[in-house]
This record gives structure tokens, sequence and C-alpha cells, in this order.
């Protein structure tokens, strides 16, 4: 079975993901539109190929994402596919005057509001049921309780935090869900690993996508988060692989990191890699979607594809032959962790 097509098992449950998955954050809109029948054409190829794993979220075009994948998804083989979507975010009409300045020109005119009471969480499962309409919903996570921040400087004090209400209104229900069948597993969806740590301490979780926090570029959760999620059979699911497009573009002019144009230091950093890859023949993107899953507690890694084209390229990277000496040479130059687990 060739590497994409390998299913790993999130967490303790039954449910086995591909280790290379979707994100949906294109079908939104992110950075510029798609029209529907591109994000159709994606969406069944990624099947065909043997991919059965499509993230998603309400926030995601403010429900748009959802929507295209749902039209798709529910014309094919329920057993095909397994498909994450996310509580936590509110869509409220954004007013006629109001101009949308989001990361998802041409989508739906709503703005997001954070919303952990028990109504916003019920009302959010809801609205995700009839966008997606799929019968069932695999996995339900928990988005952002942290209003979104990749920082770790001093939690709480300085960064907003929902982890109370998440802790106290979202996962009962959450959890009622997963033990009466509705969903098979839950978890949570942030771009910081820290307070992913506390939630693994105070609930039953089953798996955590962390979005650009173990990449080529960056191993924080190394030490403490994922030996955390080993210990716990808590699955780790790798968001942003290419750290917003600059792991997959390379240090071009206008490569971008965290969603902003890619510092120097990063674009020095990404040059480095660069040079070492084609050295030792292989591409930049092999070495960044087959890193994470060198590690036991990763199952799965989901970058984001607008375009068949894009599907190929990433198809072509999970099967590619990296060569051990590759890795090797990554931490002599002190590129990754000394410790980083490497792929096999």
């Amino acid at each position: 079975m060739t590497i994409h097509k390998a299913q790993r098992r999130l967490g303790a449950t039954n449910l086995e993901v591909t280790t290379l998955g979707v994100g949906g954050t294109g079908w939104g809109n992110l950075y510029e539109p798609m029209q529907d029948e591109d994000c159709d054409t994606v969406i069944r190829q990624a099947v065909a190929s043997g991919l059965n794993y499509f993230d998603t979220a309400p926030l995601y075009g403010h429900g748009l994402s959802e929507e295209r994948l749902g039209r798709t998804l529910r014309q094919l083989d329920r057993a095909s596919y397994l498909v994450s979507t996310k509580v936590g975010w509110r869509l409220d009409p954004l007013p006629e005057d109001a101009s949308d300045a989001s990361l998802f020109p041409g989508a739906h005119r709503y703005q997001q509001v954070m919303d952990y009471s028990r109504q916003g969480i019920l009302d959010s499962i809801e609205a995700s049921m009839e966008r997606l309409d799929i019968g069932q919903i695999d996995i339900l996570l928990m988005h952002d309780p942290d209003e979104g921040s990749s920082q770790w400087d001093g939690w709480p004090d300085t960064e907003v935090s929902h982890f109370e209400a998440a802790m106290e209104n979202a996962y009962p229900i959450l959890d009622d869900l997963r033990s009466k069948g509705h969903v098979k597993a839950i978890g949570l969806g942030m771009n910081q690993w820290q307070m992913l740590a506390r939630f693994a301490e105070a609930g039953q979780f089953d798996c955590f996508l962390l979005a650009g926090r173990y990449t080529l570029l960056e191993q924080s959760p190394l030490d403490e988060f994922l030996p955390m999620c080993a210990e716990r059979q808590i699955s780790v699911i790798i968001g942003g692989p290419f750290n917003s497009g600059i792991l997959a573009t390379g240090a071009v002019d206008d490569a971008r990191f965290e969603y902003k144009a890619a510092p120097p230091h990063l674009m020095q950093r990404v040059k480095g890699i660069e040079a070492m890859c084609i050295r030792h023949g292989i591409t930049l993107q092999a070495a960044a979607l087959q890193f994470p899953l060198g590690h036991t507690a990763v199952a799965s890694v989901i970058p984001g594809i607008r375009a068949t084209s894009e599907l190929e390229t990433n198809l072509e990277a999970m099967t590619m032959d990296v060569p051990s000496d590759f890795w090797t040479e990554l931490k002599d130059r002190e590129l990754i962790h000394p410790n980083a687990p490497t792929p096999s």
C-alpha cells in the first residue's frame, strides 16, 4: 500500500484516517475565490485516489466550505470518507453597508463571532449538519478557544481564553454525542499546542488538529506535547504542513507564512532546506508532508488542496523516496530538532 493510502487509527476509536488527508480552507475561498465545479473535481479526485479524510469548518468561507464539501460527498459512497468539522465560531449576518475584509473573498457575507455558550454550540452543530447533509459528522472539534492565536507568551495573561467555557459548555455536548454514537471522535483544532495540552489533562479526547506547529520549520511540540498525546492515545492531525504556503512554494518573493508575508529569517532557512532537497534529489513538498508522519502520535497531514494539480503534486510528494541521509543532514545543520523522529 502506498503511503498516502496507508491508514492510522485515530486515538482509541475504530476510525482509521489516511496519512494524507485534505484541508478544506480553499473551498471557502481562502485568499481567492474558487468555482463550485473546481471544488467538486478536487474532492472527487481525492476520493478516487484513495484519500478518506476531509476537514472543514463553519469558519472557512462562512459556511461555504461545508456546503461545497457536502454537495460532493453526499453523492459518493458514505463508507469511502470521514469528515471533521468544528464548533466555537458563530456566523452572524454582515450588515449590508459593511465591507467584508475576511481572508475569504467572495464567500458568504457573515461575520464570525466566538461563541462557546451551550446554545451556540448546539446551533453550530445543527447548522453544520444542514450544510454538509451527509447524515453524520464523524469527527467534531472545538475550534480556536484561544481565538486563533499561534503564539504563546504568558498564557492566559496576554491572550484571550475560552478554555473554561469550552470545557463547561462544549465538552459535555460533544462527549454526549460521542457516547450515543452520533459522532465517532471528538477533539480540538488550534494553532498552538500549549492550550491543547491543558485540554488533554481536562477531558477525554480522541484527536487534536494542530495547525502549523509541527512542521519542517517548527518542532516546539516535540518535547512535551507529542509525548503527552502518545501516552494518552490522542492522535494528532497536522494542519498547515506547508505553514500557509512557504513550504509548498519555497522561498519565492510572495511566500506566505502564518497567512502573511514570510519574514526574512524564515526565507533564508527555507532556502537552506531547498538547497538540501535539490542535493538529495527530492522536493521540498515531499520533505514537508512526510516529516510530521515520522512521529507515532501523528495520524495524518492535511494540506489545503485547491486544484487537481496540487492534489497530484501532494500525492507524488507522499510517495517520493526521501533518503535517511537527508534527515540526518537536516539535524546536523540544526535545521530541525535533533531528537525529531523521522520517517523510515
